[in-house]
């Protein structure tokens, strides 16, 4: 029985002629005597029992590709899948293989790069911030004399609150020892914060700080401070940390700063990682 013969006869078999000429088929290859009357459930219970038998061999008789082990029932198909359509085939799949691995390239380079900026954010942040004085971050006083022949506005009065925070995965107690204090511009003041480790561990620290609102940090001048420099605590240990600092005079002169009567100064405290060194610049010393 050829594979011609079984598609033909399976797309046919409703009409009667035809299903009367495939039961002579099947019934004289069997040597078995033809019926006077051409019964439908007798040929639709044999074409039932020999389907799955058909399929068998029609599966088996399948061209398969060797490359991509596609099958095919016709040869012509086959032969034109080989010729033309099988090598296009390999050279798409090369292709998209080298787009996923790009793509998984440029995945771990920028996970890279992202782990390289968390390290270095803190440094880079101390190093552009007292540079510019921007963002509400303390400028650096570098002269003892600049302290010294300041004149006090005493007739401007600031209020400075202070704030404390610490990271997630920061277990220090960290606060301000003073809610505020009341400081004119061309004074210096004195704060202090406190700092305990209450694990069992020896725990390394580094402080980030910050001015709101942020047009009166480049005004606000540090003398003395603890920010982005590592504090370490030994386990169950209290430190106490000062914040020395002045306003500077021409705040009370700029327009900007005229309806500003509150400054907050905030520090955050992070976890240092073990043997990491805060690169700091040559005038921030």
């Amino acid at each position: 029985m050829t594979r011609a013969w079984v598609k033909t006869s399976s797309r046919s078999l409703d009409h009667p002629c035809n299903l009367l000429k495939f039961q002579e088929r099947i019934l004289r290859s069997r040597r078995i005597k033809l019926p006077l009357v051409c019964d439908m459930d007798f040929m639709k219970s044999v074409m039932h029992n020999m389907m799955p038998a058909l399929k068998m061999q029609i599966y088996d008789s399948m061209y398969q590709c060797e490359k991509c082990n596609r099958k095919y029932r016709h040869k012509s198909t086959y032969r034109r899948h080989v010729t033309y359509e099988c090598e296009l085939l390999i050279v798409r799949k090369v292709h998209e293989q080298k787009k996923i691995r790009s793509t998984l390239n440029y995945v771990i380079a920028l996970g890279v790069m992202t782990v390289g900026l968390s390290y270095a954010a803190v440094p880079l942040y101390r190093i552009f911030c007292q540079a510019y004085s921007y963002g509400g971050s303390l400028g650096q006083a570098d002269a003892t004399d600049e302290v010294s022949n300041m004149k006090a506005v005493k007739d401007r009065p600031i209020k400075i609150r202070f704030n404390a925070d610490v990271a997630s995965s920061m277990q220090w107690n960290f606060r301000p020892q003073q809610t505020d204090i009341t400081v004119v511009p061309g004074e210096t003041a004195l704060a202090f914060y406190t700092a305990k480790n209450p694990t069992d561990k020896q725990v390394v620290g580094i402080s980030t700080y910050n001015v709101v609102p942020f047009e009166a940090g480049q005004y606000f001048n540090k003398i003395q401070c603890f920010c982005f420099e590592e504090q370490m605590l030994n386990p169950r240990e209290m430190v106490n940390m000062p914040v020395f600092f002045y306003i500077d005079p021409e705040f009370s002169e700029d327009p900007k700063m005229e309806y500003i009567g509150e400054i907050v100064l905030s520090y955050t405290f992070f976890e240092a990682k073990e043997g990491f060194q805060l690169p700091v610049p040559s005038y921030a010393k």
